[in-house]
């Protein structure tokens, strides 16, 4: 019986896939002991028991980016994760490490090469974190989202897909997904969304630009996020939520997508053939603008600047895509060769490789 510890942690973008990595061993090997390290305050604390996996911690640890007390501090904190972490490897009988990028895993990565456990890991963004970019140096098993990921001893495998996602049919569910949402079932449907908290220049400028689209015979399912505040017009064909809980109907209803790029949103919509534009996230390393860069190159998506996206980019770039039925389709078939469905599968082949 194989005992694993997935590392990983802090964000959805870190938690989602390596959730679905324990879930696709669990498939595999049901008498796996399958155990996550992470932190008390990241989004793993609550997703991860609720998942019905044993959560252990270390202490949240970010890269200091800047001499101060913290940056005095780190190496002696890190040395005390990396010394915490170890005993969870002794006392579990680890037999491998996964890491997923975010604050537990750099400690992790350590305490796996002192142990001489073997190790892999996954990045799922486009453009490697600091944690991934130290890891790789102790490992040959490196699983990449993003053909254009450059990272040492990278492999392609794709994004670990939520299970509803990795099976989506979406023109078996597409009745559903509009009946679910109220909308009309001969008109094609633009999906909005900036994530679960939403991003402020998507919501604003398609608040401002409803009746625009809507004139174009396009109906507008817009995803707010829980932190919006706009509100809602009641005009027949665009939906306001908040919040989703059925993305994969959502998903399967979209004709085209205006999103944010991050790297599941990128990896979710191009494995099931939704074409999209991207407004990348202005804030950061620039890592969502490389994380659409493939679909993007491939012709299955556009992508615009969060300063460029404005009602009159609506009307002038937006408008014109959205007559041309035929160019859409086209775009939508590209998508669906540049994502994966398969990446959970890929990534489970990738870490037994390394335990052998």
């Amino acid at each position: 019986m194989t005992t694993y510890l997935l590392a990983g942690g802090g964000t959805a973008g870190h938690v989602n896939p390596l959730l679905a990595v324990a879930d696709r061993i669990r498939d595999r090997e049901p008498d796996a002991t399958i155990l996550v390290l992470g932190t008390r305050e990241g989004l793993e604390a609550r997703l991860v028991p609720q998942r019905g996996y044993e959560l252990l911690t270390i202490e949240r640890l970010p890269f200091p980016r800047k001499l101060n007390r913290a940056a005095l501090t780190f190496p002696q904190r890190f040395a005390a994760a990396v010394g915490q972490t170890r005993r969870y490897l002794i006392d579990r009988d680890i037999d491998v490490v996964v890491g997923f990028g975010g604050y537990a895993s750099a400690p992790a990565y350590v305490a796996a090469r002192r142990s001489g456990i073997p190790l892999a890991i996954h990045e799922a963004n486009a453009r490697p974190g600091i944690a991934n970019r130290f890891g790789a140096l102790f490992t040959r098993h490196v699983g990449v989202a993003f053909r254009s990921t450059r990272l040492r001893g990278a492999t392609m495998v794709g994004m670990p897909l939520r299970r509803e996602i990795e099976n989506l049919d979406r023109s078996l569910t597409r009745t559903e997904g509009i009946r679910h949402f109220g909308l009309d079932p001969d008109k094609p449907i633009l999906l909005v969304t900036g994530g679960s908290l939403g991003a402020r220049k998507i919501n604003n400028t398609i608040a401002s630009s409803v009746t625009t689209l809507l004139g174009a015979g396009w109906q507008v399912l817009h995803i707010a996020g829980n932190k919006s505040d706009i509100e809602d017009p009641k005009l027949p064909g665009y939906e306001l939520l908040l919040y989703c809980d059925r993305m994969d109907l959502a998903i399967a209803v979209a004709d085209l997508a205006v999103a944010r790029a991050g790297a599941a949103t990128v990896s979710e919509l191009s494995a099931v053939g939704v074409p999209a534009v991207y407004v990348p996230y202005p804030v950061g390393n620039g890592e969502q603008r490389f994380n659409a860069k493939d679909a993007v190159d491939a012709g299955g998506a556009l992508i615009v600047s969060d300063s460029d996206f404005t009602p009159a980019w609506i009307t002038k770039s937006l408008l014109p895509l959205l007559r041309d039925r035929t160019l859409i389709a086209e775009m939508a078939a590209v998508s669906g060769t540049v994502g994966t469905r398969d990446g959970a599968d890929r990534m489970v082949d990738l870490l037994t490789a390394a335990r052998h």
